[in-house]
């Protein structure tokens, strides 16, 4: 803007793979060892960096539209990394293009999530099916059995693994929601009840789920929804449409 930086989330530049490559080579030629990045897919790239430096906590999502003055760590190493990568940002051929394109320039990077990876000794899960590397990640560190997300609830279930508890992270709310694109949120949401909600919802019915539980995070809080094959014939309980708890 033109009197402050708004934080705008990957989620909403369109960022294609070979263009996160070869921001991501500009950005480690320039810093060498002090800031090592690795694209893990277009919108999200992971750094190795020193361990003194002291990051904010909240994740670009959450930010999106916010002064990035509000949301800045009070630590002046940072904002100079923060000013370097601008200006090796600023002139590349990348964002030239992007451009003469019309779209706008990928001008800087959001650190944000330092810290080590956590010891878990009894995980909750069996299994972890998701397209979100943070939750794959985890899942990796925990030793839990962990796939990438199938196209529908029909495909999950079609691999269902052994019994026990799974875990399906389902996140394409999250990007329409924090924009706040009414009309791609709708849609990712319908395509959410077609996809995933009705072909499970049958599995309940049928006995191949023996219980669902529906995690919804909300800021700091997380409401849980369950249900088991039983409770599908309490007729008297209203149902309410999906968008009561999305």
């Amino acid at each position: 803007m033109r009197d402050r930086l708004l934080v705008v989330p990957a989620a909403a530049l369109r960022i294609t793979s070979g263009e996160a490559q070869a921001l991501c080579d500009a950005l480690n030629r320039h810093f060498a060892e002090r800031l090592a990045l690795q694209a893990i897919d277009a919108e999200r790239w992971v750094a190795r960096m020193p361990p003194e430096l002291v990051l904010g906590a909240e994740p670009p999502l959450a930010l999106a539209g916010r002064d990035v003055a509000l949301a800045m760590p009070a630590n002046t190493a940072v904002h100079q990394l923060l000013n370097e990568a601008q200006m090796v940002l600023h002139s590349h051929p990348v964002n030239e293009a992007r451009e003469a394109r019309g779209e706008p320039a990928i001008n800087s990077v959001w650190l944000w999530g330092a810290g080590r990876a956590p010891s878990i000794s009894a995980p909750r899960w069996h299994s972890v099916s998701a397209a979100e590397p943070l939750a794959l990640g985890l899942a990796r560190a925990a030793g839990v059995r962990h796939r990438p997300l199938p196209a529908s609830g029909s495909a999950w279930l079609a691999r269902m693994p052994e019994e026990g508890r799974h875990l399906v992270v389902l996140d394409a709310l999250r990007a329409p929601l924090a924009l706040s694109e009414a009309a791609d949120y709708h849609e990712a949401l319908a395509r959410l009840e077609r996809d995933w909600f009705a072909p499970v919802l049958a599995a309940l019915r049928d006995g191949r789920v023996g219980m669902v539980t529906i995690h919804v995070p909300d800021g700091g809080e997380c409401a849980a929804y369950e249900t088991i094959r039983t409770d599908l014939r309490r007729f008297w309980r209203r149902p309410k449409a999906l968008e009561h708890y999305a």
